[in-house]
C-alpha cells in the first residue's frame, strides 16, 4: 500500500512567500530583478575571465566555475518561483519536484567543495609560491573540479533516490518557493527515520568536512603570513584571500541559518528567509564581492567592455 501511495500524487503545493495576493507583484519583480542581476554578474565574471590571457590560472579557472554552479544553483529555483507567481498557480509536479530537489542540492554540494577547492590554492599559493605553478597544474586543477562534480552528483542521486522511497498523502503543501529537501522528507506519510539518518550524515560528511578543510588551509596561511617580515608583503598576501574569506562567510553564515532556522522553529518564516539569502542573495553578491575588491577582474571587465563585439551588441 505504501508502495503504491506514490503513484497518487499528482504534484505538490509550494505555498511560496507570501500569501497576500498583493504581494506578489513586487515580489515577482523584486525576485527577477535578483535573478537577472545574479545570471549577468556571474556571466560577465565567466567572460572576463575566458577573454583574458591574464585570467588564465587556477585561481579564475576556479572562480569562473564557482560563477558557473551560481547561475545554475539560482536557476533551479527562481524561474520556478516566477511562473507560479505569474501563472497564479502553486502546483510543481512530483517528477518536477524530485528535479528540482536533485539539481538544488547538486549545485549546493558543488558551491561547498569548490569554495574548498578555491582555499586549497590559495594555501598553495601563499605557502608554497615557488612551486605553485608546478604543483597547481592545468591537470590537478581540472581533476579537482571534476572530482567536485562526481561527489556532488552522487551526494545530491543518494537524497533523490531516498526521497522516492517515501510515500506522500494525495495533496503535500511545502511551506518554501522551492522543494527544499528536509520540509519534503518531514512531509512524507511513511516512515522517514532512514532518510533523517542518511540526511544528516551525509549533511555532516559534507559540510563540516570542507568546512574543515577551509580552516585548516586557512591556519596555515595565517601561520605563513605571519612569518612576513614586511607589513606589504603581508597586506598582499592577505589581500588575495579577502574575497574568498567573504563568500565563504557568507554561504556558510546563510547555511548555518536555514539550519537553526529550521531546527529551533516551528514557524516556516525565518526558514523561508534563511533560504532566501542562502538561494537568491549569496549568489547574487558574489561577482560584486570578487570584482570590487579584485583589480585584475576590474581591469578583466574593462576590456571586455571595449571589446568591439561587446559593444556592438549594447549599443
Amino acid at each position: 500500500m505504501e508502495a503504491s501511495n506514490n503513484t497518487q500524487i499528482s504534484g505538490f503545493l509550494l505555498l511560496g512567500l507570501s500569501k497576500e495576493p498583493k504581494l506578489q507583484p513586487f515580489i515577482f519583480e523584486l525576485f527577477l530583478s535578483m535573478y537577472l542581476v545574479t545570471v549577468f554578474g556571474n556571466l560577465l565574471i565567466i567572460l572576463a575571465v575566458s577573454s583574458d590571457h591574464h585570467l588564465h590560472t587556477p585561481m579564475y579557472f576556479f572562480l569562473s566555475n564557482l560563477s558557473f554552479v551560481d547561475i545554475c544553483f539560482t536557476s533551479t529555483t527562481i524561474p520556478k518561483m516566477l511562473w507560479n507567481i505569474q501563472t497564479q498557480s502553486k502546483v510543481i509536479t512530483y517528477e518536477g519536484c524530485i528535479t528540482q530537489m536533485y539539481f538544488y542540492i547538486l549545485f549546493a554540494g558543488l558551491d561547498d567543495i569548490l569554495l574548498t577547492v578555491m582555499a586549497y590554492d590559495r594555501y598553495m599559493a601563499i605557502c608554497h609560491p615557488l612551486h605553485y605553478t608546478v604543483i597547481m597544474s592545468s591537470q590537478l586543477c581540472g581533476s579537482l573540479v571534476l572530482i567536485s562534480w562526481l561527489m556532488s552528483v552522487l551526494y545530491s542521486l543518494l537524497h533523490s533516490l531516498m526521497v522516492l522511497r517515501l510515500s506522500f498523502r494525495p495533496t503535500v503543501k511545502i511551506p518554501q518557493f522551492f522543494c527544499e529537501l528536509n520540509q519534503v522528507v518531514q512531509l512524507a506519510s511513511s516512515d522517514n527515520f532512514l532518510n533523517n539518518i542518511v540526511m544528516y550524515f551525509a549533511a555532516v560528511l559534507l559540510g563540516v568536512g570542507p568546512f574543515a578543510g577551509i580552516l585548516y588551509s586557512y591556519s596555515k596561511i595565517v601561520s605563513c603570513i605571519c612569518k612576513i617580515s614586511s607589513a606589504q608583503g603581508k597586506y598582499k598576501a592577505f589581500s588575495t584571500c579577502v574575497s574568498h574569506v567573504s563568500v565563504v562567510f557568507l554561504f556558510y553564515f546563510t547555511a548555518l541559518g536555514i539550519y537553526l532556522s529550521s531546527a529551533a522553529t516551528h514557524t516556516s518564516h525565518s526558514s523561508t528567509i534563511a533560504s532566501v539569502m542562502y538561494t537568491v542573495v549569496t549568489p547574487m553578491l558574489n561577482p560584486f564581492i570578487y570584482s570590487l575588491r579584485n583589480k585584475d577582474i576590474k581591469g578583466a571587465l574593462k576590456n571586455l567592455y571595449f571589446m568591439p563585439s561587446i559593444k556592438d551588441l549594447l549599443y
